[in-house]
């Protein structure tokens, strides 16, 4: 696990103080790669690689940027899991190292650029092709690793992280429609960011540079075609069987290995399968909030490592943890996305550091296999509209509302969002319903200045992912869980992948392992959500490697943090400074005096606070000239 950047000039010139630039790169993104560095330059200037090294694999003779001795290039940063296999397929004589690194240059060499549908695993790389005088650059079919770009006087600079491209942009300036993503999800769509001119490339797309043209294209992409030919044993059978396969791929580490541990069905998944499968002592990590019961789920991780038979490794997250440290979240993060998780897996993430070099997490299995309350709340109410219409039975609904009945228990906490979701639209088509569940802008007013986000609608880009073509329209369920899984787990990974390296840790994500995502996107829906059942064909599946106490759960929490005890307690004050600073108060965009003023009004596990809260501290952090370039 890295960090890489590069720099090259569009028009093929020389670039002024390259090595300067490629270190400065570097730098910004040292955290990432703590057991090394390395630059390379062409000949002619025109063109560079930078890298951070966190070693993982090949601890000795895998260093980057890397040559392939036959003018080739690659700066890379991830994890290829088959690479073993690779090695064998590609001709195991031709390399000099034990690195995936080398193996990723050799399918290049062999390949081209369909090298991209080999490889299994988590990754975002450039090549320099030097015979075509090619860049060629490539992320993850799910985001799992970073990439991002800008173009600058006709230099296109590459980076891991948002931040190491700062020095180079003119000017530090808030990007409008990214904005207001944000507003509407706490997460930008299209590859965009909240960094006017930087982008993000999108998960399973390459960027080709040839000839001066910057040109992005999709690779993968994941088909919801659906097979009512075979049984939910077949489906449950095959999940076990790839699952376990991923999980063995993914313990290839010449470091010992740990978990994430939540207490909640995927990570305990996860960690379960590992420990099973670890010649070392495997440890699993969890972290808790005791300042109520409501906030704490430790008992379920321990639950989970008594029952394994590993050491686990227990973090009390306090109010002071949070003052001292949520900063520094949000400067990893480069820009505020999703929810408050991203702080307590900051925490736990500097726990697990402390021990291991890598970690193993459940990232990714609601996305594929439907675990979120919201799919029972929208399907709760096209259940109430097909009783009216008497269509309830009918092939439109993959649940019926006698069935649906009993997993209603899982709504006991959320009667303000369903106050909020029927308030107005009900039964309206099905796009703008779930637009509506999801869109996080209604809760505010006029703390927000509207007129400058004018000319931009979120609602146009969501339709085009809801709406895609790759999913077929009669499951409303697959499209829900398309979107989230197009647009908030790349989020999520964000987040996962930021947390983890601020500290020099890998993480690692078994639950996307491409012919497990293909194979979950072609199980019907009435497998998946059987009688509104979250994720019931995973639960089946891989059930018995669990306690019951885990299986058995209905109150999974997804890692809650006590924000609005703390504005009304340890963290009134510093909350009340951040939003009150003399530049916090005369922001363009947010009227923090009437944030102040709404602090009493937050709710229970809202997120309106901790939005204008991180929106502010990144504004303090990024915006205030420290990243200029000299």
């Amino acid at each position: 696990m890295c960090g890489i950047a590069g720099a090259l000039n569009l028009d093929w010139n020389y670039i002024p103080s390259l090595n300067r630039k490629l270190l400065v790169m570097n730098q910004l993104q040292s955290h990432r790669g703590p057991d090394g560095q390395g630059v390379w330059e062409h000949p002619s200037q025109h063109v560079g690689f930078g890298h951070r090294r966190l070693s993982i694999i090949d601890l000795t003779t895998g260093n980057q940027p890397m040559s392939d001795q036959g003018g080739n290039w690659i700066t890379y940063n991830g994890e290829i899991y088959n690479y073993v296999e690779l090695r064998q397929e590609l001709g195991i004589d031709n390399f000099v190292t034990d690195s995936d690194t080398e193996v990723i240059l050799y399918a290049y060499r062999k390949w081209g650029i369909d090298c991209v549908n080999h490889l299994r695993g988590m990754f975002a790389f450039a090549i320099w092709d030097e015979s075509n005088q090619v860049l060629f650059c490539a992320r993850d079919r799910f985001g799992i690793k970073p990439f991002y770009y800008t173009v600058v006087n006709r230099v296109l600079y590459f980076a891991s992280e948002a931040k190491a491209l700062l020095p180079f942009v003119k000017s530090i300036e808030t990007d409008l429609e990214g904005f207001k993503d944000y507003l509407t999800f706490q997460f930008c769509l299209a590859g965009k960011t909240l960094f006017k001119g930087i982008h993000e490339l999108l998960p399973g797309h390459i960027l080709q540079v040839d000839n001066g043209v910057v040109d992005v294209k999709r690779y993968w992409e994941v088909y919801y075609n659906l097979d009512f030919d075979h049984t939910a044993k077949y489906f449950e059978e095959k999940i076990a069987d790839i699952l376990s396969e991923s999980v063995n791929l993914h313990m290839r580490s010449d470091v010992p290995i740990g978990a994430y541990v939540s207490g909640g069905l995927d990570s305990s998944i996860i960690a379960s399968l590992a420990s099973q499968k670890s010649d070392d002592k495997f440890i699993g990590f969890t972290g808790k909030f005791s300042i109520s019961e409501d906030y704490d789920e430790s008992k379920y991780a321990r639950d989970l490592a008594e029952w394994s038979g590993f050491e686990l490794h227990e973090l009390d997250i306090t109010a002071t943890d949070f003052i001292e440290n949520i900063r520094k979240v949000i400067y990893h993060l480069d820009y505020p996305v999703a929810g408050p998780g991203s702080f307590p897996q900051y925490m736990v993430s500097q726990l697990a550091s402390k021990y291991r070099k890598v970690v193993m997490g459940g990232q990714g299995a609601d996305e594929i296999f439907g675990g979120y309350v919201r799919y029972l709340i929208a399907y709760f109410e096209q259940c109430i509209k097909g009783a009216i219409d008497g269509t309830m039975h009918s092939s439109n609904f993959i649940v019926t509302y006698e069935s649906i009945i009993p997993n209603l228990t899982a709504l006991r906490n959320y009667k303000p969002l369903l106050q909020e979701f029927w308030r107005e639209g009900l039964f309206e088509d099905l796009d703008k319903r779930y637009f509506r569940l999801i869109n996080r802008a209604p809760s505010l007013g006029d703390e927000i200045n509207w007129e400058a986000l004018d000319g931009y609608s979120p609602f146009e880009t969501f339709q085009k992912i809801f709406l895609a073509e790759n999913v077929g329209q009669e499951s409303y369920f697959d499209s829900m869980t398309h979107f989230d899984f197009k647009t908030l787990l790349p989020a999520l990974l964000q987040i996962e992948d930021r947390v983890s390296m601020a500290h020099g840790l890998e993480s690692r994500v078994p639950f996307l392992d491409h012919p497990l995502v293909e194979l979950a996107a072609t199980i019907p829906a009435n497998i998946k959500f059987k009688n509104g059942t979250m994720k019931q064909v995973l639960q089946n599946a891989i059930g018995s490697f669990l306690p019951a106490t885990i299986t058995n759960r209905k109150d999974k929490m997804g890692f809650p943090v006590p924000l609005i005890e703390w504005i009304n307690g340890e963290a009134s004050d510093f909350i009340h400074d951040t939003l009150s600073s003399q530049n916090a108060i005369s922001r363009d965009l947010v009227n923090n005096k009437l944030v102040l003023k709404s602090l009493n009004q937050e709710r229970k596990f809202g997120r309106k606070i901790w939005g204008f809260l991180c929106i502010e501290l990144w504004q303090q952090e990024f915006f205030e000239g420290k990243y200029k370039y000299n």
